[in-house]
């Protein structure tokens, strides 16, 4: 119903903005992405999505329009609301959350704040062909990617280190060299670790 808004950002917090277009005020719900490409100047056009229930109409905005469409991919999996898919938004890229699923990585989908196990597999199962399709991912090379670093954390939490610091590092190390193999980010995470 309500495509995008474009106006005066009056209020600005992580969580929420309000807009104001030709003297009405929107609030908008946000995730941290969008927050973080929010503009500096005063103008500001999101793109939408308007949730209606018994109890509330509730407006998502998003700076990009892929973002958007992400959203309601992730709404449309059972047991995902918009409250967690905002979550998810907040708490991942959307291109981490994409590559995630598209490659089946339960343990990046799972340690989003409120993904039980049961919920991370079905998010992969409802949503992996459609997210290669739309997409275009190539899967054996994101999969190739997730075993490489998978048998890396394994290694490192082997020889005594926390998980947690190990996937900073270990991401870090992919980031930089994606074609990195299991033998060099194990020896360049030690150097970090």
């Amino acid at each position: 119903m309500i495509a995008h808004i474009q106006g005066k950002l009056v209020e600005k917090t992580p969580t929420e903005v309000v807009i104001d277009c030709n003297g009405v005020g929107y609030h908008v719900n946000i995730s941290l992405h969008t927050f973080s490409l929010l503009p500096n100047s005063d103008f500001v056009k999101l793109y939408t999505h308007l949730q209606i229930k018994e109890d509330a109409h509730a407006l998502f905005g998003f700076m990009e329009k892929s973002e958007r469409e992400l959203f309601r991919l992730l709404l449309s999996v059972s047991g995902i609301g918009a409250g967690i898919a905002r979550t998810m938004l907040s708490s991942l890229d959307p291109k981490q959350i994409i590559q995630a699923i598209g490659s089946g990585d339960v343990g990046t989908i799972q340690s989003i704040k409120g993904i039980g196990g049961k919920t991370a597999q079905r998010v992969i199962l409802d949503l992996k062909e459609k997210v290669l399709k739309i997409y275009d991912l190539d899967e054996i090379s994101a999969s190739q990617h997730n075993i490489n670093r998978e048998e890396s954390l394994s290694a490192l939490e082997v020889l005594g280190y926390v998980r947690k610091n190990a996937e900073k590092v270990v991401d870090k190390i992919i980031k930089e060299n994606p074609q990195a193999t299991t033998e060099i980010i194990i020896k360049q995470a030690l150097k970090n670790l």
